[in-house]
């Protein structure tokens, strides 16, 4: 902890930003830089861009290379490490289980044991609903921090493993770690110099946005028979901007050393597939084209944080949030000339090493 203390006393503290050249890495590298931290980027640019590195150094380098990532920690005076760097593709851990929990769990493995040898006294790990799965609610149940653990999904299980290992962690050498659990993280910088860019995109708000533009395919809606009020998914959607604050806010904590805090990251409101394809059409000016499907097996008929504990421990709470603020962020970031998603330009010689 005296390390966290001495760099939060002086100058810029360091803080090491893994996968930040990512969606939510960006965004939280920028919130980091307004806040008077230095962000360090390390990143293997498989699903990351360059472009999205603006706000510090970069240092490339995989997750699960130790020798990389203890030159990223021996090059800066680190004080804090936010750990987002890992696979994310739901429907994709089911078919490579095996690369998920190499990368998710092996990788943050190789991280925690370089953080133990050198005394890095906190973490701040990028974790997801998705521990929770759907077992023991009602449909239309907020859920709290001590839900039970159902992952529905290889991702969902490695995001749960990640936790575990991190807890042992603080257990055993004194690390205060944060775990943010990530509902439907949604929207862009306001100032549309970063946003979201996936390949493939899998997410629902790109996704329509592109289908609305006329620059993807007929959004598809899995079911339309679910116990909700218009029959679809409800989801937490939280503005990146806001999912960024809250990452500064766990960096700031103040945690005794061996602390672990798991910690919820959504409104407690829930919008529907319905809710948001209207409000992207509003937004485009023309209505999403969409198609009927059946059901994805393992969806449940709604996510919705209780975010309760993240006031109460972090001093947080969304302030960004509402859906059309997150729409219209979205679009204007769509439409225009930038790195990443949908009709733009791709870099997939980036990306050959985590081809299927």
């Amino acid at each position: 902890m005296d390390r966290l203390v001495t760099f939060m006393d002086s100058g810029r503290p360091v803080v090491l930003v893994t996968g930040g050249a990512g969606y939510i890495g960006a965004h939280t590298a920028k919130a980091l830089a307004e806040a008077n931290f230095l962000p360090v980027v390390f990143d293997n640019l498989s699903s990351g861009f360059r472009e999205a590195v603006r706000w510090g150094p970069f240092c490339h380098g995989d997750i699960r290379d130790a020798d990389a990532v203890a030159a990223a920690l021996d090059a800066y005076p680190v004080a804090a490490v936010v750990h987002f760097a890992g696979l994310i593709e739901v429907g994709r851990s089911v078919t490579r289980p095996d690369l998920f929990w190499d990368v998710n769990v092996t990788g943050t493995g190789r991280l925690l044991s370089a953080l133990a040898a050198r005394r890095v006294p906190r973490l701040v790990f990028s974790s997801s609903a998705a521990v929770y799965g759907s077992a023991g609610r009602t449909a239309l149940e907020t859920i709290p921090e001590t839900a039970a653990k159902d992952p529905a999904s290889p991702y969902g299980d490695t995001k749960l493993a990640g936790e575990r290992l991190i807890q042992a962690h603080c257990r055993a050498y004194g690390l205060s770690a944060v775990v943010l659990r990530y509902f439907n993280a949604a929207g862009a910088d306001p100032s549309g110099l970063i946003g979201e860019a996936h390949e493939p995109e899998t997410h629902l708000l790109p996704l329509a946005i592109a289908a609305a533009m006329g620059d993807g395919p007929a959004l598809t809606i899995f079911g339309d028979d679910f116990d909700t009020p218009d029959g679809t998914c409800l989801r937490d959607y939280i503005h990146v901007t806001d999912l960024a604050a809250a990452h500064v806010a766990a960096v700031r904590a103040a945690l005794a050393p061996g602390a672990f805090e798991a910690i919820n990251v959504g409104t407690g409101f829930g919008c529907s597939v319905r809710d948001v394809i209207r409000t992207v059409g509003a937004a485009v000016g023309s209505p999403v084209p969409t198609v009927q499907g059946p059901r994805r097996t393992g969806d449940p008929a709604s996510l919705v944080a209780n975010p309760a504990r993240a006031q109460t421990l972090l001093g947080w709470r969304a302030t960004c949030s509402a859906l059309d603020r997150i729409v219209t962020d979205a679009v204007r970031w769509e439409s225009q000339p930038a790195y990443g998603a949908g009709r733009r330009q791709r870099q997939p010689e980036l990306r050959s090493q985590f081809a299927a």
